[in-house]
This record gives C-alpha cells, structure tokens and sequence, in this order.
C-alpha cells in the first residue's frame, strides 16, 4: 500500500503561508494518483489552482525533498515513502553517507538531514530517491547510537590543534580545553566526540588518552586496537578462570572412554614462531590407500560453554595478529599452554580418523575424543627442506620418527590438491606481507608471504578433516556452523569480466549466467606465472562473495565443496569450538533431538556473532599492515621502484611494487596530463595519448610515508 505521508512543515522552510498551502494541495492531489502513473506539471498546476510562481516555487520544494519525482517530460511521479534500516558509514563536513542493511550499496545524506545522527549510529532513513550521483536519502530517526570514541592523530589547522580521526570522520575537530595531558602535533591519541553545543551535529573532541608518537606503527597498533573495540587484555575474572581450567593435569578419570592415540606417530607443523599449536596430524599408507588423522586440540573440555572463559571468547570471536603480536581468543594459559600441542606431552585432542582411498576419495571418517603425545615439533621451513633435498643432517635426524608420515602426507596431499583443481577449486589467497621489525619493533623490511609444499600439505589435510566434520553435521541434521561461500553476483563477474577483456585474458567462461567455481579456476590457470597473475588473483577475490558462517550448509563456492566447516582451529576460532560442543556429543551417543535443544541457538548466535567478529579482526589486521608498510617505505622515500598498476579510480592509480607495498599516484603528480576517467579500469591522457590501466607496468619514485594514516605516495617517473 502506498505511505505516501502529509509531513509538518513550518513557514520559515518555504519561505511564506502561501507556499505551505500549495505544497499541501500538491500532495493530497498527488495522493490520489494511482500507483506507477503520474500527473503532467500543468495538469497538476491546473488542479491546484494557483500562479505558477508559486506552483513551481511548491514543487520544486516537494522535489528536494524527494516528495514527488518530476521527470524530463515534465510529468510529476508521486513517491511511496520506504523506510529502511542502515548505518553512518562516513561523515563530512556537511554531509555523510549511509550503508543500508538489507541490501547493497550507500546513500547520500546532507548535512541538514542528519537529524543528530553521527558515524556509526544505527538509523532509520526515509525519502530514498535516486539522483545522477546514486542514492540519497534523510535520517528519519537514531535507532541506537553508536559508541562516540575515536583515536586519531593531533594535527594543526590554522594555528590550531585538532584531531584527525582514525575513523571515517572525514574532517579535523577542534579540541576541547583544558587537555589533561600535553600533546603535540603527531601524537596519537583517543578522544571522546563531544557536541560543540547542545543538538549541535558538529562534534569536538575530548581527549582521553595519548599512545604515542604517530611516527610509530608499534603505537598506531596500540591505536586500531581500541578504534576497532578489540580487547587488549583479559579480564582478571576470566585469567583466573582459564588458570584454574588450564593448570589441573590430565587425571584417569578424564582419560576414561578416551581414544588412545599416544603411540601413534603423530606431528604438529606450524610457523617458527608459532605458540598455539592447535592441530596435529598422522597419515599412514594402507592396502587401500590411506588412513589420516587430524587430531586437534580438545579446547571444549577446558572451555565449558556459558562459562567466563566461553563469554570473553565469543565476545572476541577470532584471535587477532599483527606484525609484533597475537591477540588472542583465549588466555595464554590456555592458547599457548594446557591446549597446544607441545611435543613429547600428553594432550586431551578430537581427532577426526579417516579413509581414504588411492584416488584420494574418502571411504570413511569418525570423530573420537582422545588423548596424543606429539612426536615432533614441526617447522614449516624445516620440512620444505626435507622436502627439497636441502636438508642437513641435524634436521633429517629431529624428523626420523615421523619421517614415514611425512611422506605419505605429501603423498596424499597431492592427490588431494590435483582433485581439488579437478573440481575447480580456487587459489584465493592474496598476497600477503611478511615484515621483519628490528629490536624496538621498528619495521626494516617487508616481502610477500611465501607458501611452501609443507603448508599446501597441511592445508589439504585440514579441507578433508573440515568436510568429514560437515558430512557428519548433515548425516544426523544437528545444528551446526558451517562456513560457507556463495555465488558471486552477476554485476561483480561482469567488472571482472571488462578488466580481463581489457587486458586481452579470455574469459568466454563468465558470459554464463551462472559461473562455476571451475571457470575461475580456468582462468587463474590462464594466468598462472605471468606479470598478471597476482593482480587477478586478487581481483578475482574481490568478485567473490565474502566467506561466512552459517547454520544453512550452503556449500563453499570457491573450495567446490557441498559440505565445509572450520574445526582444526578451536584456540583461534569460535566457531570451531562451537563445531567441536556438537562434534563432542555426537562422540558421547547424544541423542540427535537433544543436541537440536541444546545447541540450535548457540549456533545461530555463534555464526552470527563470529561473522561480525572476523570482519572487525581483518579490518584491525589491515589497518595495522599499513601502517608497518607505511614506516618501512619511510626508509626509502625518494627512491625509485618499479611496480604494477593494481587500482585505477578517478583520481589516480594504486601501484603495487615487488616488496607487496602499494601507494597511490595521484593525476596531478604526471606533468602536463588532461586525464579521462573511465569509470571502471582505465585512464586516458588526452595529451599523451597514453592509457594507464590495471596490470600495467609503471617505475615510481617514493614521495611519502605517513605511518599514523599508513598512507603511502608515490609519483610517476620518466612518463
């Protein structure tokens, strides 16, 4: 039913009495207009009964306020008013842009039609109308508000400090005096957002808290910690808690019913630095084919669920990793103690036993509750040796016991990997940087992450042990948290489509209307080894709908897998302790029906809430990897690189270099360049003639570094 609505207006927004009424004649004879017609301008003036001064002056009040539409043929369209729920995403000065939750995409909404709504707060928006730009739209109401806290860096702005906000709080605010503290500009501090005056939409701040120096990513780390609500530290409730959990030993009673696995040639391999070990694996050849073991750390028997310890978890959702430290899901005691899987020490586990035959199908799985002694302590560099050939003999004796294993690992992970490509599996991985920090935490260098054949291996094991725990959520249709992928949209595919046709990729695969994940796959393969292929892989990312969780088993998209989950990493991930709780009383013969009770809303809240929490970790993880980034390129400002073009947007290009640093070169830095925009991969400039597109070499010189924003610029050189 059209909520076209009469809305109170006062004299002054029109300018007289006379203006009011006509504009109350116009929207009750509009009223009546049946849905999708419309009414010629002076058919509406001629109803109306008025000067067409005034009428016009009435309309075109109407038309700002997104009331009424009046097209190019000068016929008049009555607006049915929606209401939709979004978000403050960003604010300016005087205006602001709003995310709406229900559907894609962000609305304009002017200063003036804040209605006392800041960054962040949760809103009603109303008279949503399109316009040349996109969509714009007024706030009808505060739902909730959100937390008025920023960090941000002191600057000075015409004589005067002010704080540049962290957040999308798009210009300087004034300080608010007295400080209670000193600060100067280049400090990195956290301030409340204070109304300069009462009803005021302009905020000032109220500094609370000073971190630093800004030249420091150590310090801004400190900062995107608390600009992103992620804890620092543990309550002393729940410290002690996770003391009194992680300190007891393994009593006989604890290991009654127990799978014992303590004689079985079991190894973890992780990271050099890594302290959580959470996952260990055990393979053996068999007549058949294989028989695999992941076994994993059992962080439900030391985490009871609605306990102090499982609230703090699940209000962290993830642990959290920057180039100088973890922040953890779980106290120390826990996450580096009693629940990793140190070598030659006995560890409560859930391991997944599987089957599987010589082609890599999976015959059989079952999940135990069970008890491991680590055989070997595993490094992923060491076993990339042994692998190679290069290993020396102190290594090739540390691996001897588990030296078999290792070889059927690789053996299987092979055939896992090969099955996987055959299905159309796809390498999403982008790349990722690896920095060296000096002894005060400094950042000297920066290089691509490298993966290795012993992380494929592991990484293989994992996807069969995830899928087997999917399998056996289905198989008795208990509630579950699955991970999941969809298919992406129609309108992504097609701008992925443009940008490889323009950079002559074929790509006959995506004129589909459904593409596979194997066409993807295909065109990765294209690509594979060429100058390209790390920009497409990560644009071909960015097409991707977002991984997720889940308690629909949709099915992983990107993988090609009906049925996936996250079960090998409880210490780091939610909802892999939640998957083990259901896992668990499966293991103890629970009756389907009572697991339905127990855990159906626990698994909803548990998607929902590590969904959220993922994407606030990864926004923290990126926001710190630039500014590392940003104090490395520091070091090397004037200096020259070559690079590929790895974004291009209105108002210059992004250029990744070999290190995986990226900086923007702005229009203005080519001398004598008229540019034109494209709208999507390309600019043109009209006195060169030159086109600057996605995966176009270009060699820059490095102009600047600022750590706090960790925003890097750079200039074109010899162009």
């Amino acid at each position: 039913m059209k909520q076209y609505t009469h809305r109170d207006r006062d004299t002054g927004s029109h300018g007289n009495g006379a203006v009011r009424d006509i504009t109350r004649k116009i929207e009750k004879i509009m009223e009546t207009v049946p849905k999708g017609d419309s009414l010629p301008s002076k058919e509406l003036m001629r109803r109306v009964g008025c000067q067409s001064g005034l009428f016009y002056r009435a309309l075109d009040e109407l038309t700002r306020e997104g009331a009424v539409i009046v097209d190019g043929g000068h016929r008049v369209h009555p607006v049915e008013e929606t209401i939709e729920t979004g978000k403050i995403v960003s604010i300016s000065r005087g205006f602001a842009f709003a995310s709406f939750e229900n559907r894609e995409g962000d609305a304009f909404v002017h200063g003036s039609q804040l209605n006392g709504a800041f960054l962040g707060d949760r809103v009603e928006l109303w008279h949503i109308r399109p316009d040349e730009k996109g969509l714009s739209a007024s706030v009808r109401r505060v739902l909730e508000k959100a937390g008025r806290h920023t960090t941000g860096t002191i600057q000075l702005d015409y004589g005067d400090l002010v704080l540049q906000c962290d957040s999308a709080v798009r210009y300087p605010l004034p300080l608010m005096r007295p400080y209670p503290f000193r600060v100067k500009v280049g400090d990195k501090v956290q301030a409340q957002l204070i109304p300069q005056r009462p009803g005021s939409d302009r905020m000032q701040a109220c500094l609370i808290k000073k971190y630093g120096s800004g030249d420091s990513a150590k310090v801004c780390a400190d900062a995107i910690l608390d600009q992103n609500g992620i804890p620092a530290f543990f309550p002393e409730e729940v410290k002690k808690a996770a003391e009194e959990s992680g300190s007891r030993p393994i009593t006989q009673d604890e290991l009654r019913g127990r799978l014992d696995l303590r004689g079985t040639s079991i190894f973890t391999i992780d990271g050099a630095d890594a302290k959580d070990l959470d996952d260990a694996i055990s393979v053996s050849r068999t007549r058949r084919g294989y028989k695999v073991g992941v076994h994993i750390a059992d962080v439900s028997h030391y985490v009871p669920m609605g306990g102090v310890i499982d609230q703090e978890a699940i209000s962290r959702g993830t642990s959290v990793y920057f180039a100088d430290r973890v922040v953890p899901m779980l106290p120390e005691t826990l996450s580096n103690g009693s629940c990793s899987l140190h070598a030659g020490t006995e560890k409560l586990t859930l391991s997944a036993i599987m089957e599987v035959d010589r082609d890599g199908n999976l015959l059989s799985y079952s999940f135990h509750k069970s008890v491991i002694c680590s055989k070997v302590r595993g490094v992923y560099d060491e076993v990339n040796q042994l692998f190679d050939g290069t290993a020396d003999k102190a290594l090739q004796k540390k691996y001897a016991p588990v030296r078999r294993g290792l070889n059927a690992a690789r053996e299987l992970a092979r055939i896992l990997e090969a099955n996987g490509r055959a299905r159309g599996t796809m390498d999403l991985s982008s790349v990722e940087p690896k920095f060296t920090l000096d002894e005060n935490g400094v950042c000297i260098d920066v290089q691509p992450r490298v993966q290795g054949e012993a992380q494929g291996m592991v990484e293989q094991l994992m996807i069969l042990a995830n899928s087997a725990a999917a399998k056996l959520a289905q198989k008795y249709e208990v509630p579950f948290v699955y991970r999941i992928h969809g298919q992406p949209e129609r309108r992504r595919i097609d701008i992925l489509q443009d940008l490889l046709q323009a950079l002559g990729v074929p790509c006959k695969e995506l004129m589909q209307d459904k593409p596979s994940a194997k066409d993807f796959a295909a065109i990765l393969d294209r690509v594979k080894d060429t100058p390209s292929q790390s920009m497409i892989n990560t644009q071909v990312l960015r097409t991707m709908d977002k991984a997720r969780y889940s308690v629909e088993p949709v099915g992983h998209f990107g993988l090609a897998l009906a049925d996936y989950c996250h079960f090998t990493s409880p210490i780091r991930r939610y909802p892999d302790l939640m998957v083990h709780r259901v896992l668990t009383a499966l293991c103890e013969k629970e009756k389907p029906e009572e697991i339905r009770r127990r855990f159906a809303a626990p698994c909803d809240t548990a998607a929902a809430e590590s969904s959220r929490l993922e994407v606030r970790a990864m926004t923290a993880e990126r926001s710190a990897e630039d500014c590392y980034m940003a104090e490395f390129m520091r070091g090397h400002v004037d200096e020259e690189f070559d690079g590929v073009i790895s974004g291009v947007i209105r108002r210059g290009l992004f250029v990744q270099l070999a290190s995986s640093a990226e900086g923007f070169v702005p229009c203005e830095s080519f001398v004598g360049a008229d540019f034109e925009y494209d709208g999507n991969l390309k600019l043109f400039d009209r006195m060169s003639g030159r086109t600057y597109t996605i995966g176009d070499p270009l060699r820059i010189r490095v102009v600047s570094a600022d750590v706090a924003s960790g925003k890097i610029d750079f200039e074109p050189v010899n162009v």
